[in-house]
């Protein structure tokens, strides 16, 4: 054993210094390739936190301009690794819990990974629809199944929360540092996080996902001083870099989940409280003309203040990022008229939406090519990709979200697992309700933590509530 050690050794460094001379220094990372390669067939686990470790610093090479391939390096290619790896062990029957495939919520995912298949055989660009099924695959089997599967421990969970908290804070830090040069105005706001995020929205819709979970840590037990001055240390920069992150969206989705918070502090059932949305939504639709005049008298424009910039978020008659939303919503909705059941087909709003702007809707940031990105929503996107059934699925996901947020929260008395299911409901609702206003779930900075989050709750409910069920039983 010790010579084939000597012997690899020695043919390493001897292909190092050839490989050197001939200047391809792509073989510094074999090591790094080989250790990928041993984790994924004997500890996937670490794969996976190496993938959750990396997403905060992960780059998008067509965003770089680097081949111009829109792939998100270093965790694409190894989620894709973990996908096939995943098919493998469904096949051999190997390592995955069965419960997990009959939980309610994968059985949901059946017919949402099910349908998007169906709306990309119809798609006008299949091969564009066909990359977003498979990009969306690699995102469920990786941070979905294989990830409930390890959360069957406790500290498996903290640990998926704590891997990507801390590279998240490296990159506040990184952004917070390039803003301060700039005096901390709004403009500079929205690019100083580049290229580890595209853009502020992004940044910001993470930063408010994490919110709630860095929150929440602060308040487990048995933590030790350093511990617990650890969490205060990353939840404040967290805090900071989503209040300077201008992103009016994800401020929007903090409170929102926090008011659900207090809604379920008094025990309210879940069903009074979609009751009671469902009438206000009524109410607002028959009020729309009224609310609309008064959208329009506000002249706010976004702003380096704070203060401005919140007043902003309602100013429909001239702020240009919140009139170019409206002009993005009004294509999906056009295009949704014009294929109503199977949609245009996944991934592909970006390349059909520009013959439907309408001249009164354009605005300074608009663009007649077409060429600005989605929808700016996680529901009429999927409305006019994948027709009517695209968004009624993303309202059943949501729907099935807080049954299960209510439920682990009114019925788990373990303070610790309540808590972590809480966290990850909270969470989610802040991605839920961002996702009105812009969609991120074909990036692997959101799409991780999402159905990292749902993975959580689905643990929680399959593995720790039958064991507190059947102890009150056996009482």
């Amino acid at each position: 054993m010790q010579k084939w050690l000597w012997f690899s050794s020695g043919l390493f460094l001897v292909m190092t210094a050839i490989c050197i001379y001939l200047e391809f220094y792509y073989i510094a990372l074999l090591p790094a390739a080989l250790a990928v390669v041993w984790a994924a067939f004997f500890k996937i686990e670490w794969l996976y936190y190496i993938v959750v470790f990396f997403t905060p610093l992960s780059l998008n090479l067509e965003e770089m301009k680097i081949g111009g391939v829109g792939m998100y390096l270093p965790t694409e290619p190894l989620l894709f690794g973990m996908l096939l790896i995943f098919i493998f062990k469904v096949i051999s029957g190997k390592s995955i819990d069965k419960k997990i495939f009959t939980h309610p919520i994968s059985y949901f995912i059946y017919i949402y990974l099910g349908w998007m298949i169906l709306s990309t055989i119809t798609s006008q660009m299949p091969l564009v629809s066909a990359k977003f099924v498979i990009t969306k695959m690699w995102f469920i089997a990786s941070c979905y199944f294989l990830a409930v599967h390890l959360f069957q421990k406790a500290v498996n969970t903290k640990a998926f929360f704590v891997l990507y908290m801390i590279p998240l804070c490296g990159v506040v830090i990184y952004a917070v540092t390039r803003h301060a040069e700039f005096g901390f105005d709004k403009e500079s706001a929205h690019w100083v996080m580049e290229p580890l995020y595209k853009d502020h929205t992004s940044y910001g819709a993470v930063l408010a996902m994490y919110f709630p979970i860095a929150l929440g840590f602060l308040f487990l037990k048995n933590l030790s001083l350093i511990q617990r001055s650890f969490l205060m240390v990353v939840f404040l920069i967290l805090t900071v870099g989503l209040v300077l992150s201008f992103t009016r969206a994800a401020w929007v989705s903090v409170v929102g989940a926090a008011v659900v918070l207090i809604v379920m502090q008094t025990r309210v059932k879940l069903s009074t409280l979609i009751i009671t949305g469902a009438v206000g939504a009524i109410l607002i639709l028959f009020s729309w003309e009224q609310i609309q005049i008064a959208l329009e008298s506000n002249k706010q424009e976004s702003s380096d203040d704070l203060d401005e910039h919140v007043s902003s978020i309602s100013n429909v008659s001239s702020d240009a990022s919140n009139l170019e939303r409206l002009n993005r919503w009004n294509c999906a909705i056009e295009m949704f008229k014009e294929k109503p059941v199977m949609g245009w087909g996944p991934g592909t709003y970006q390349f059909f939406y520009a013959p439907f702007q309408r001249a009164e809707d354009l605005t300074i940031i608009s663009t007649k090519s077409g060429d600005g990105g989605n929808a700016h929503s996680e529901y009429l996107g999927p409305l006019c990709e994948q027709g009517v059934m695209g968004m009624a699925l993303m309202v059943v996901l949501l729907l099935m979200v807080c049954h299960y947020g209510f439920k682990l929260y009114y019925r788990t008395k373990s303070f610790e697992m309540r808590l972590l299911g809480l966290i990850s409901f909270m969470g989610l609702l802040t991605y839920f309700i961002h996702g009105v206003l812009n969609n991120y779930l074909d990036t692997d900075k959101a799409s991780i933590p999402f159905w990292g989050f749902i993975a959580v709750m689905v643990a929680i409910d399959l593995y720790w509530l039958p064991l507190e069920e059947a102890a009150r039983k056996n009482r």
